[in-house]
């Protein structure tokens, strides 16, 4: 009896290792599973990127500044001239906070009187808003007493009033609901999900019911059959979107600023590089499991790199930038850009670009993968 038990074991582990695609999987997953969970995963956000209004120009609003940079919590990536570039600069991403630091801010704490300051809060992450509206209260008021020492208050006892006030203002989430970050980031996860398990399937369900010699007997070319093959998927994925954003609208009052023509487009553009991905699967495996696992293989790094759950900025640069390898890491920025802050294409068209450069690039390798194999 223990001979035959022992005999099928060793047949199990044989088989193990010819299918090399499952093996690697096996192995490679849960080490990759510990190391994207344990660094990414974290609510400590820190090293937030800022831009700078300062109006004052003068040694004591640069101090004023530098305390905050000196805590690892905001990391300046520019200097704004006017409140409308501060304003560009939020709603195109390019930072998450602004600082506004009047021209009467030195002459205010020399008077004695306090001095009012303004920092700006991206609402659309409440992780991060959230972060960067504790962290500045408590480092603008011990920066405020350091300022006050060095200019009125020197040897003189705690000041009755409030050095400096830095008062918050966070836009375009102000309640910063978890629910209107979140919806549309789960929009599109569904959209990338559901869109490379249908294509995934395409090519490994014809190898395995025997019918793709029969595909390969007719006058398609790779890439007719490529498109022949996703085009059915496109109609559904585009279904699937008009039902989800009605859903996200109607059932959770999803907040929604910007244009819905808009966010169709760009979903399209959206779902034809996540068809090609799958189709880039489907070319790859040898059966349906394998097409499964490849799957579930990417959806991982796409859901905890590309700011879907957990803000990008908390992560080590490596994995950091490894996310912008990512399709889904743009178009969150494009769904949470239209719809939190009702942004336009004259924002988005970066993340556009390179959604479609990913998309034209996973269907060529899709075709020439496809045309390897029927040769």
């Amino acid at each position: 009896m223990w001979g035959r038990i022992f005999s099928l074991v060793k047949k199990e582990f044989i088989q193990f290792r010819r299918d090399r695609l499952t093996l690697a999987i096996i192995f490679v997953m849960p080490p990759l599973q510990l190391f994207l969970l344990a660094y990414a995963m974290t609510v400590d956000v820190k090293h937030i990127r800022s831009l700078v209004l300062d109006e004052a120009r003068d040694q004591y609003s640069r101090q004023f500044v530098a305390s905050f940079v000196n805590t690892g919590y905001f990391d300046v990536v520019g200097y704004a001239e006017s409140q409308e570039e501060l304003r560009h600069g939020l709603e195109s991403g390019v930072a998450k906070v602004g600082f506004v630091i009047p021209p009467n801010f030195t002459r205010e704490l020399w008077a004695g009187r306090t001095s009012l300051a303004q920092i700006l809060i991206d609402g659309s992450d409440p992780t991060v808003a959230q972060s960067a509206l504790f962290a500045s209260a408590s480092i603008g008021q011990a920066a405020g007493m350091k300022l006050w020492e060095q200019t009125t208050g020197r040897g003189l006892e705690r000041p009755q009033i409030q050095p400096v006030e830095l008062r918050p203002l966070v836009l375009y989430n102000p309640s910063m609901k978890s629910s209107d970050f979140m919806v549309p980031g789960l929009i599109g996860m569904i959209l990338q999900m559901q869109a490379m398990l249908l294509t995934a399937f395409a090519i490994t369900r014809e190898r395995e019911r025997g019918t793709l010699e029969q595909l390969i007997a007719t006058p398609l070319r790779p890439w007719e059959m490529i498109v022949g093959k996703v085009a059915p998927y496109v109609l559904v994925a585009l279904w699937n979107v008009a039902v989800i954003m009605a859903v996200g609208l109607l059932w959770f009052h999803t907040r929604f600023a910007g244009s819905l023509l808009l966010f169709f487009v760009l979903s399209f553009v959206f779902l034809v590089g996540s068809l090609g991905v799958g189709m880039l699967v489907s070319t790859v495996a040898q059966n349906q499991t394998q097409a499964l696992q490849m799957t579930f293989f990417y959806m991982l790094p796409a859901m905890v790199l590309s700011g879907f759950m957990f803000p990008r900025e908390s992560m080590p640069p490596f994995l950091f930038y490894l996310g912008y390898g990512i399709p889904l890491t743009y178009f969150l920025r494009i769904l949470r850009g239209i719809a939190l802050k009702g942004i336009g294409l004259e924002y988005l068209w970066p993340e556009v670009l390179w959604l479609g450069v990913f998309g034209a690039v996973a269907f060529l390798i899709s075709a020439m993968r496809l045309r390897r194999r029927l040769g």
